[in-house]
């Protein structure tokens, strides 16, 4: 008795990869609630208090240079490796590229550009204000300081804050912002704040960056992703006015491409029609279609004579021009009268 295979889980995923494309009834778009705007209110006050923290040269940063002087990365010096290949989840350009593929995948499932244009979004802004901070104040690294105890702000730098740290946030925090469920949003919301302190942490481990650098990038990124329900309304009408220009330039296309030359159908035969035995073959009319459909002959038909059967004929007959004056040869000519004797 033959059985059939039960489904593995692959067999699963790739029949729903298979599936068609549709866009969902009901797309949860996050708005700017009071809780919301409560939350953004508090992590910009940390924000704040972190910069005029590092100005005035206080106790974090006295932290900072404990932290330097430990030098993690001597201490632990076995995992080392790990930490080499973990932070580049917060570098940007490997993160963006394997976020854009996701949500790439996800807006053409869900027939919407919004989880890209939101992406786009989030990395133009967090590219604004991190490069502004780290210009703005040009703070030096640990392994650059110059000075014992110092902050070394406005010192030609870029690390404060820490660009790994905030674009881990914002990066991996989106995925959990563009979430389609609750439950899903709290797993990724959990999984992305995971990932963006390992990335902080391994920045302090590696000596790259001061303490402070990297909770000043969790505030910068954590801004970006609250101020987002913000911008709602313009990636809405990014949306719609992409998705009518692809509309138009459709149209021109359809329109400037060459009409198709209809091809006739061909003339069908007709046939011959079947005489009894013994009957006059009927003549068919010279525009027959089967007539005219026919290809000229240009050779008769008959088998094939050697070239001594062959008589030299032209149109006119004979080659040799007639000679009424001769007689055939091997005849006898006519009698002459004999003269003489």
């Amino acid at each position: 008795m033959r059985t059939e295979r039960k489904p593995t889980r692959l067999d699963r995923v790739f029949a729903r990869l298979d599936r068609e494309p549709e866009r969902p009834a009901h797309l949860d778009v996050p708005e700017m609630t009071r809780h919301r705007i409560v939350l953004f209110a508090s992590t910009l006050a940390f924000y704040a208090v972190i910069v005029w923290a590092v100005l005035v040269t206080s106790w974090l940063v006295r932290l900072d240079w404990q932290v330097m002087f430990f030098r993690p990365y001597q201490q632990w010096s076995e995992i080392q490796p790990f930490v080499d290949y973990y932070v580049v989840l917060g570098q940007r350009g490997p993160t963006a590229v394997m976020v854009a593929a996701w949500l790439g995948w996800r807006s053409w499932r869900q027939h919407t550009l919004r989880p890209l244009l939101a992406l786009g979004v989030s990395l133009l802004l967090l590219n604004v204000s991190v490069g502004a901070a780290k210009l703005g104040m040009g703070r030096l690294g640990p392994h650059y300081a110059t000075e014992i105890g110092s902050n070394e702000m406005w010192a030609g730098g870029g690390i404060f804050p820490s660009g790994h740290t905030a674009n881990a946030v914002v990066t991996w925090g989106v995925l959990a912002y563009l979430a389609s469920t609750p439950r899903a949003r709290r797993w990724l919301s959990a999984v992305s704040a995971v990932t963006a302190l390992g990335v902080g942490m391994s920045t302090v481990y590696l000596g790259t960056h001061w303490l402070s650098d990297v909770l000043l990038g969790w505030a910068a990124g954590l801004l970006i992703l609250l101020a987002l329900p913000w911008f709602e309304p313009l990636i809405a009408r990014a949306e719609t006015w992409l998705l009518e220009l692809r509309d138009r330039v459709r149209e021109r296309w359809s329109a400037a491409a060459p009409a198709a030359v209809p091809v006739e159908a061909p003339v069908p035969l007709t046939p011959r029609p079947v005489r009894p035995e013994g009957d006059a073959p009927a003549r068919e009319p010279a525009s027959s279609p089967a007539r005219a459909a026919r290809p000229p002959a240009y050779l008769a038909p008959g088998p094939h004579t050697t070239r001594a059967e062959r008589t030299p004929v032209t149109p006119a007959g004979s080659r040799r021009p007639p000679h009424t004056d001769r007689g055939t040869r091997g005849t006898s000519s006519t009698a002459r009268p004999l003269t003489g004797g």
